[in-house]
């Protein structure tokens, strides 16, 4: 599990985004396999949305190893009425992006994958931490075998 402050350097990173892209209806965070990190998705229901992300997620890489294209970078799906995009962040999350039909698709994918590499590196840099070993509860006190000198001033 994310630890509670990169969760909430990850919602920062959703609310920028969001202030950038006018166009963007809604933002989320979300591990590979569907739990919700960090979203600002008003109106629309997060743990759903990051659940299909996670479904999506395994056929688009299941499509992408059976076409020979390499591993998973980028999702795009087209409504009537806007765009739903799902980007890479880091190893093991994704950053799902809901946009209005107007919006320019280039600009999308440029801050959508802008934003999915800072996630990444927050999501994977506190996966890292968590899985080092703590240091001991008590360390047992170092001292030297014969005291030094005092400092003093001049």
């Amino acid at each position: 599990m994310v630890p509670e402050a990169e969760v909430q350097d990850v919602l920062a990173e959703l609310q920028r985004l969001r202030a950038r892209v006018p166009l963007l209806s809604g933002a989320l965070a979300a591990s590979t396999d569907g739990l919700v990190l960090a979203h600002d998705t008003p109106g629309v229901e997060a743990e759903g949305v990051a659940a299909l992300t996670a479904a999506a997620l395994g056929v688009a890489i299941r499509m992408a190893d059976a076409t020979g294209r390499g591993g998973f970078r980028e999702l795009l799906v087209r409504g009537e009425t806007g765009y739903i995009a799902t980007y890479a962040a880091g190893s093991s999350a994704v950053l799902t992006l809901l946009a209005e039909d107007r919006i320019n698709v280039g600009r999308l994918h440029l801050e959508g994958r802008r934003a999915g590499t800072r996630i990444g590196e927050l999501v994977d840099t506190a996966l890292e931490r968590a899985a080092q070993p703590a240091p001991p509860a008590h360390a047992p006190e170092q001292r030297p075998a014969q005291p030094g000198p005092l400092p003093h001033r001049t």
